[in-house]
Formats: structure tokens, sequence, C-alpha cells
């Protein structure tokens, strides 16, 4: 099972063992990390589930989508090459060691 580690805004580390299948935002929510609020469930309708992937992860993750693009535009503060929304994001083996970090806030 990937891990993934979800840094909160303040330091705070979760190390967590993700599902394959699952999304980084299911994985979050399921184990109660905070400072990912998944307002729509994970359908791409909002940015409360915006991450800052660490930058060795950048490349290795599947491109954004359009749809992906546009939400981010709504996040908070948002970085155009480290943003990410964890809805996006499927858990698959090729993520295990996966780093994000949550912003200040979510809106």
């Amino acid at each position: 099972m990937p891990k993934i580690t979800y840094i909160e805004h303040g330091g705070k580390e979760h190390v967590i063992d993700v599902p394959t299948g699952l999304t980084v935002m299911e994985g979050a929510r399921d184990n109660g990390v905070p400072g990912i609020e998944a307002d729509c469930g994970g359908a791409c309708a909002c940015s409360t589930c915006h991450v800052y992937v660490a930058k060795e992860w950048v490349e290795k993750l599947p491109a954004k989508d359009p749809m992906e693009e546009d939400m981010l535009d709504f996040a908070y503060e948002p970085d155009a090459e480290r943003s990410r929304l964890t809805c996006q994001l499927k858990v698959t083996d090729a993520l295990d060691g996966l780093v994000v970090q949550m912003p200040e806030k979510q809106i």
C-alpha cells in the first residue's frame, strides 16, 4: 500500500498508508488529516482539497487536466508548478512516498 505524507501548514506530518484506487483526497479524509476539506466530495467542483506537491514529485504526477487548472484559479495562493487538487490524484503504487503540504487555508 503506498505511503503518502501529508504535511499540515504548521509542519505536523501525517504518514498514511492509502489503498490504491482511492484518491489522495480520500486518503486524507478517511484518516482525519486536517487541512483538506474536500467540500465537493471529489467532484473537482471546488478547490478545498488544494495542496502543494513536493518539488521532486511534480514531474512524476499525471498532468493537470483543464478542469483542475480552472479550479486551481480559486485556490488559496496557488503555485503554478506545485499546486494540485488531491481529488484528481488517483493513488497507484507509483505514488508511494508522495509528499504534499497543505496551504495556510482552503477557500
